[in-house]
Protein backbone atom coordinates (compact mmCIF):
# COMPACT_ATOMS: atom_id res chain seq x y z
CA UNK A 1 0.00 0.00 0.00
CA UNK A 2 1.11 3.53 -0.95
CA UNK A 3 0.77 6.27 1.99
CA UNK A 4 0.91 9.51 1.14
CA UNK A 5 1.83 12.06 4.37
CA UNK A 6 -0.57 15.23 2.68
CA UNK A 7 -1.78 18.42 3.28
CA UNK A 8 -4.42 19.88 0.56
CA UNK A 9 -3.97 23.59 1.11
CA UNK A 10 -0.47 23.01 -0.59
CA UNK A 11 -0.27 22.66 -4.39
CA UNK A 12 2.85 20.25 -3.92
CA UNK A 13 1.12 17.98 -2.04
CA UNK A 14 -2.36 18.27 -4.42
CA UNK A 15 0.10 17.59 -7.47
CA UNK A 16 1.41 14.52 -5.78
CA UNK A 17 -1.86 12.97 -5.31
CA UNK A 18 -2.81 13.85 -8.59
CA UNK A 19 0.30 12.19 -9.81
CA UNK A 20 -0.90 8.82 -8.19
CA UNK A 21 -4.07 9.10 -9.10
CA UNK A 22 -2.80 9.05 -12.76
CA UNK A 23 -0.50 6.07 -12.42
CA UNK A 24 -3.62 4.71 -11.01
CA UNK A 25 -1.75 3.86 -7.75
CA UNK A 26 -4.03 2.77 -4.75
CA UNK A 27 -3.15 5.09 -1.76
CA UNK A 28 -4.15 6.31 1.70
CA UNK A 29 -4.06 9.71 2.59
CA UNK A 30 -2.82 10.64 5.81
CA UNK A 31 -4.22 14.23 6.68
CA UNK A 32 -1.17 14.88 9.45
CA UNK A 33 -2.73 18.18 10.50
CA UNK A 34 -5.97 16.71 11.85
CA UNK A 35 -4.94 13.12 12.91
CA UNK A 36 -1.32 14.51 14.27
CA UNK A 37 1.70 12.21 14.06
CA UNK A 38 3.58 10.34 16.85
CA UNK A 39 6.64 9.30 17.32
CA UNK A 40 6.64 5.82 16.83
CA UNK A 41 5.14 6.65 13.00
CA UNK A 42 7.91 9.19 12.87
CA UNK A 43 10.64 6.98 13.55
CA UNK A 44 9.26 4.88 11.29
CA UNK A 45 8.75 7.38 8.21
CA UNK A 46 12.52 8.36 9.11
CA UNK A 47 13.58 4.94 8.61
CA UNK A 48 12.02 4.27 5.16
CA UNK A 49 13.28 8.07 3.94
CA UNK A 50 16.70 7.30 5.08
CA UNK A 51 16.69 10.36 6.77
CA UNK A 52 17.33 11.95 10.44
CA UNK A 53 14.58 13.94 11.00
CA UNK A 54 16.51 17.49 10.75
CA UNK A 55 16.46 16.34 6.74
CA UNK A 56 12.47 16.58 6.52
CA UNK A 57 11.56 19.18 9.05
CA UNK A 58 10.55 22.75 7.86
CA UNK A 59 13.65 24.84 8.75
CA UNK A 60 12.10 27.99 7.43
CA UNK A 61 9.02 27.70 9.23
CA UNK A 62 8.06 30.21 11.98
CA UNK A 63 7.50 28.08 14.97
CA UNK A 64 10.66 26.11 13.94
CA UNK A 65 12.63 29.22 14.47
CA UNK A 66 9.92 30.99 17.21
CA UNK A 67 10.97 27.45 18.86
CA UNK A 68 14.72 28.53 18.23
CA UNK A 69 14.69 24.06 17.07
CA UNK A 70 17.93 25.12 15.16
CA UNK A 71 20.25 24.42 18.77
CA UNK A 72 18.67 21.18 18.91
CA UNK A 73 18.94 20.34 15.39
CA UNK A 74 21.53 17.44 15.78
CA UNK A 75 19.13 15.47 18.39
CA UNK A 76 16.82 13.63 16.93
CA UNK A 77 14.54 12.55 19.89
CA UNK A 78 14.22 16.62 19.89
CA UNK A 79 13.36 17.29 16.78
CA UNK A 80 10.41 14.01 16.83
CA UNK A 81 9.34 15.71 19.87
CA UNK A 82 8.73 19.10 17.91
CA UNK A 83 7.32 17.36 14.85
CA UNK A 84 4.99 15.72 17.27
CA UNK A 85 3.62 18.49 19.30
CA UNK A 86 3.54 20.76 15.65
CA UNK A 87 2.61 18.38 12.72
CA UNK A 88 3.27 21.36 10.39
CA UNK A 89 6.84 21.23 11.08
CA UNK A 90 7.20 18.27 8.45
CA UNK A 91 8.09 18.70 5.22
CA UNK A 92 5.39 17.30 2.94
CA UNK A 93 4.27 15.29 1.17
CA UNK A 94 5.93 12.26 1.92
CA UNK A 95 5.07 9.33 0.15
CA UNK A 96 5.64 5.93 1.78
CA UNK A 97 5.46 2.34 -0.24
CA UNK A 98 6.58 -0.35 1.53
CA UNK A 99 9.79 -0.26 2.84
CA UNK A 100 11.07 3.17 1.07
CA UNK A 101 9.77 6.56 1.05
CA UNK A 102 10.39 10.36 -0.34
CA UNK A 103 9.97 13.83 0.06
CA UNK A 104 7.63 14.70 -3.30
CA UNK A 105 9.49 18.38 -3.48
CA UNK A 106 9.18 18.59 -6.04
CA UNK A 107 6.27 16.28 -7.09
CA UNK A 108 7.95 14.67 -10.12
CA UNK A 109 9.97 13.03 -8.16
CA UNK A 110 7.37 10.32 -7.73
CA UNK A 111 7.87 9.28 -11.42
CA UNK A 112 11.00 7.52 -10.58
CA UNK A 113 10.18 6.43 -7.25
CA UNK A 114 6.92 4.46 -7.98
CA UNK A 115 8.76 2.73 -10.67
Amino acid sequence: MTTIYHNPLWSKSRKSVEILEQKKIKFEIIDYLKTGIDKETLVSISKKLSLRPKDFIRKNDKSFKDQKLEKFIENDEKIFDAITKNPKLIERPIVLQKNKGIVARPPELLHNFLL
